[in-house]
């Protein structure tokens, strides 16, 4: 290939991107609720390709951890983490009308990591390690799920796998996120990237932040729980070494400053789903 024609080639792979970009990026997946969440987003990749990949790489997770005898050996913890979700799930269509339908699953890891996630699609993953060395109540439970089930909800990980397609020298990447390609191997990873190892931007951390302390809220639990869990995070750092939520999550002064301001806003809704 002649350096004109690499170009060329180039040329036609930028314009292809741009264009993707205005088909079908450049949305909001989300309604704002009462915290008014808002913000356009760019999605290269389409939903169907990271819910299905995402399962994937959910179903490899839970096989390892089946393997090693660490997959819901709690059956107590397991049952109460659960109950939680169910709570919590039907109030999601408050962003999003869809989402209560999704195919939620929530299972415990054995694991000493103060760490919980939830992959796209509502594939939710919660570490014994969080819960018992942090002695969280239900409510503090719900902030963290309220949280990650807010990154699900506002596609946060297939905004940052878009991203990530972008930055990518070749085609093959592309061809996976426009669906052209090398669909399975390369998204799935990647779905696993962005999850567990990709922090999350400042933006997406405040934007769930808000929106799970309405999540929690909703379902009944008190949304200034979130603000007791994020001392204890800070508290648990103090020997000097980062917890695997906290390398991703950072807690701040001005975090939560920003937790009080949203759980008041939403606290009104705490106390009319308890009248409830």
């Amino acid at each position: 290939m002649n350096q004109k024609t690499t170009k060329l080639s180039l040329f036609l792979s930028l314009a292809f991107i741009g264009t993707s970009i205005q088909l079908s990026g450049c949305t909001t997946t989300t309604k704002q609720g009462e915290v008014g969440v808002e913000r356009k987003q760019i999605l290269l990749i389409s939903e169907a390709q990271m819910v299905a990949s995402s399962q994937q790489a959910y179903a490899t997770v839970l096989q390892e951890a089946q393997k090693e005898k660490k997959l819901n050996t709690n059956a107590k913890l397991t049952k109460r983490v659960r109950a939680i979700a169910d709570r919590l799930i039907p109030q999601t269509a408050v962003f999003r009308e869809d989402a209560p339908k999704w195919n939620w699953e929530v299972n415990v890891l054995e694991s000493e990591q103060l760490n919980a996630w939830c992959m796209p699609g509502g594939k939710i993953a919660f570490y014994t390690g969080i819960i018992e060395k942090l002695q969280l109540t239900d409510a503090e439970i719900a902030a963290i799920m309220g949280h990650e089930m807010a990154h699900a909800l506002r596609e946060h990980g297939r905004e940052r796998a878009s991203q990530q397609a972008m930055q990518q020298a070749g085609l093959g990447i592309l061809g996976a996120a426009t669906g052209m390609g090398q669909v399975g191997m390369d998204l799935t990873a990647l779905a696993m990237q962005v999850t567990l190892t990709l922090p999350n931007s400042r933006t997406h951390e405040v934007e769930s932040d808000r929106m799970g302390v309405e999540l929690a809220a909703r379902a009944g639990y008190d949304p200034y729980a979130a603000i007791s869990l994020w001392q204890k995070m800070d508290k648990a750092t103090e020997g000097g070494k980062t917890p695997e939520l906290l390398s991703t999550h950072p807690s701040h002064d001005s975090r939560i400053e920003d937790l009080q301001k949203y759980a008041k806003k939403v606290y009104p809704l705490y106390q009319a789903a308890n009248k409830r």
